[in-house]
């Protein structure tokens, strides 16, 4: 039998929990923030305190120091290598979102039947590996590949053209390709998301189909269009297969160099500076590109 204190006190954890939206939608969300904090957090936190320790061959001291971002913001490698990756991914998402944008307004307006089907479609060859994808252009912009041996065939071309693989227009081909979808989907939900009656009003006020566009279409799909540019962005700079595969010494990018500290320098603490480093760089150039698109559409509007 339990005391007085003892029931009491049960008795107002009870009423505690009964009364507590919060403490209730906590713990619903429980399982999914133990995910997020042992798949992000963790990780992450490990990371920044990598990039204020040191490490000679196999032996990690972890006395603190600024060290590695000396390393990082004093070598001109490092700033060369981090702008070329930002220059090589916003020419991705600008690539990549003037591609899209045609495909995504076309099944928004012009497909009245089957627009999950058309979707599918779209997305059906993003369906195999990100390595098959990657490769396949590297077939495709071969010396020998299917580009150079058909423009040969066709008499166009004497002999191979060396420009095609191993550089930086390269790597923008088939990242632009591998992250189209990424593009379309957003871009599509917000065309399907305007109201048909504001393009039937400019119409009727006299506005022809490219005027009603500039007027009415593009300004109210810029939120479909910034977070398509987003998505690209972001994950593009940490991209390192693709360089690797397609771009050859003049496409190697900041992540390249991230992963080579990681794998054969064996030098964590440099490459989780490195990696800490480029991310909030990233996520700096992200947020002032979403302010100015922000600006840009309030002042359209």
């Amino acid at each position: 039998m339990s005391d007085p204190m003892t029931a009491g006190f049960q008795g107002g954890a009870r009423l505690l929990w009964a009364r507590s939206e919060a403490l209730r939608g906590f713990t619903l969300l429980s399982p999914t923030l133990f995910v997020v904090v042992a798949a992000m957090a963790v990780p992450l936190a490990l990371m920044v305190a990598y990039s204020f320790w040191s490490q000679s061959y196999v032996t990690l001291d972890t006395s603190f120091t600024l060290k590695n971002y000396q390393d990082v913001f004093s070598r001109e490698i490092y700033r060369i290598l981090f702008l070329r990756s930002v220059g090589i991914s916003a020419m991705v998402t600008l690539v990549t979102v003037l591609l899209a944008y045609p495909i995504a307004y076309f099944v928004a307006f012009d497909v009245k039947r089957h627009k999950l089907l058309w979707l599918i479609l779209l997305t059906l060859p993003f369906w195999t590996s990100y390595l098959l994808r990657v490769f396949s252009w590297k077939v495709i912009l071969g010396y020998n590949g299917v580009i150079n041996s058909g423009l040969m065939s066709l008499g166009l071309i004497s002999e191979p053209l060396q420009f095609l693989l191993y550089n930086p227009f390269a790597v923008i081909v088939t990242l632009a390709h591998a992250w189209a979808a990424f593009a379309i989907l957003p871009i599509y939900v917000s065309l399907e998301k305007i109201d048909r009656t504001l393009l039937e009003a400019a119409t009727d006020l006299g506005d022809g189909p490219v005027r009603r566009f500039f007027r009415v279409t593009l300004p109210l799909s810029m939120p479909g269009v910034i977070a398509a540019s987003v998505l690209i962005f972001i994950p593009t700079v940490g991209d390192y297969v693709t360089p690797t595969m397609v771009g050859g010494t003049g496409g190697v990018m900041i992540a390249n160099i991230i992963q080579a500290q990681f794998g054969k320098a064996n030098n964590w603490p440099l490459g989780s500076a490195l990696a800490i480093t480029t991310m909030l760089g990233v996520t700096a150039i992200a947020c002032l590109t979403i302010w100015l698109s922000k600006r840009g559409v309030a002042s359209i509007k």
